[in-house]
């Protein structure tokens, strides 16, 4: 895949790029150098390559998934000026 000059300014244009025309010829360039590289990388044979999230093995730190209350709810609603069975209360807003 090659980039021409429409497509160069195109794009500058969508990304709101005031490009010069010398620039643009230097960008189409850049451009189709970093597509190059792309496409040599889809010659690489990946079959058998498991995916990765780390180039070194790391183990996740894991806790029993537990639905629980907190055990905090006194403490919570400690400082409120009224409470109800833990339940902040507040006046009325709405008519």
């Amino acid at each position: 895949m090659s980039v021409d000059l429409a497509t160069v300014k195109r794009v500058a244009k969508l990304a709101r790029i005031a490009l010069p025309d010398e620039e643009a010829e230097k960008m189409m360039g850049d451009l189709n150098g970093i597509l190059g590289f792309v496409e040599q990388l889809s010659e690489v044979d990946v079959n058998g390559v498991e995916p990765m999230t780390s180039v070194t093995p790391i183990s996740m730190k894991k806790r029993r998934d537990v639905v629980n209350d907190g055990s905090k709810a006194e403490d919570i609603v400690a400082n409120a000026p009224e409470t109800d069975r833990n339940f902040f209360l507040v006046p009325k807003v709405v008519e």
